[in-house]
């Protein structure tokens, strides 16, 4: 296939922005921010601007206050400091002809009392995912998290708002809510685990409340069409998630109630396990959500060049989110432009310090030189 005929390769409209792929790369995690103020750093600037040929980056989660972290050496959006220093990022990025949204971030349950001074972390209700938090002393047992009460809530909704703003003056393109993954937003969402009574609780519409108040709220400190966010209808067996029979009809629902705004885009996660045995999951997740949702539809997980071409042309798609090929091959829109071949990455360093399988990848024009 001519690089100019594949599907990822065609600019897209995404609101006022036009990107020049759909190549997007997938925020992912990478715990460099080491240090006490919880900044990035020139070491970013580096990472950032060696990727920005992605059609979009979304940055590594970011969490929107000290209670939303919840792993060690991630990059905050709710103080000065961290504001001032994405600035160089969005800067380094805008050089090259990039567009880069930030992750907003709440962990919930999946945190512990090691970051907050001995205190529980929040979450829907005092459920525990008997997952691992990775915290300064190494991965520990999760507890049973604090019911949030409602004022808790309020004040989240207000970070959540306070770290949008601050996003705008950091010069980001935009913000993606990281509603998935079992993290806060998922929290609520699942009945599994919220055991509310209150209007968070109990129906699929309390349950979704606070999602929509986010969005609200954050409408008011920047236009919605630059807002994205995420979501995993399938999410099983990973940090204490697991379906029932109201979980893809809450995901429905959800979707269905997006399209009252107009957002830059919804990006999806096809499951990460295998749920062909699980009762009432949702196997194609782009297939189930692309005729639902009227926006932009970005799917992400476990996709290669072949299938990422794919799921474009049948039209179940806009545009796919890559996370691991972005690592080890910078410039991946490029290598797919080429058909070459990809780097390997080197899962030991994906969460360690430095620039050691961070900044340190060729690219493909590098590792033809050499």
């Amino acid at each position: 296939m001519k690089s100019t005929d594949q599907p990822l390769l065609q600019p897209i409209k995404v609101g006022d922005l036009t990107l020049r792929n759909r190549v997007w790369m997938a925020p992912m995690t990478r715990s460099r921010a080491a240090n006490p103020a919880k900044k990035v750093f020139e070491l970013h600037d580096d990472y950032y601007r060696q990727r920005a040929t992605a059609g979009l980056i979304i940055t590594e989660g970011s969490q929107v206050s000290p209670q939303a972290v919840g792993y060690i050496n991630t990059p905050g959006i709710y103080s000065e400091a961290q504001t001032e220093a994405w600035k160089s990022v969005t800067k380094a990025v805008h050089e090259e002809g990039g567009h880069i949204f930030i992750q907003l971030w709440h962990v919930g349950r999946m945190s512990h009392p090691d970051f907050h001074n001995g205190e529980l972390p929040l979450s829907a209700s005092a459920t525990n995912p008997h997952s691992k938090s990775y915290t300064p002393e190494g991965f520990k047992e999760t507890v049973a998290a604090k019911a949030m009460t409602l004022a808790e809530i309020k004040q989240t909704i207000a970070d959540f708002k306070n770290a949008a703003k601050n996003a705008m003056e950091a010069g980001f393109d935009g913000v993606e809510i990281h509603s998935s993954n079992g993290y806060l937003f998922h929290q609520f969402f699942n009945g599994t685990s919220n055991h509310r009574t209150d209007e968070y609780g109990g129906s699929i519409e309390n349950r979704a409340r606070i999602l929509f108040e986010v969005i609200e709220a954050i409408i008011e400190v920047m236009p919605e069409k630059r807002i994205g966010l995420r979501l995993n209808p399938s999410l099983h067996g990973v940090f204490g998630m697991t379906m029932d029979e109201d979980t893809i009809p809450t995901f429905d629902y959800i979707i269905k109630k997006l399209n009252d705004y107009n957002l830059a885009y919804l990006h999806l996660s096809e499951p990460f396990t295998d749920v062909s045995e699980v009762p009432f999951a949702e196997k194609n997740i782009a297939k189930r959500y692309r005729p639902i949702f009227k926006g932009t539809l970005v799917i992400n997980s476990g996709f290669d060049q072949e299938s990422g071409n794919r799921v474009i042309e049948a039209g179940d798609a806009d545009a796919v989110a890559f996370g691991k090929p972005f690592i080890s091959n910078p410039d991946l829109p490029e290598r797919f432009a080429e058909n070459a071949s990809l780097a390997e990455w080197d899962q030991r360093t994906f969460y360690t310090v430095g620039e050691k399988g961070f900044t340190d990848y060729p690219s493909l024009q590098e590792a033809k030189v050499d």
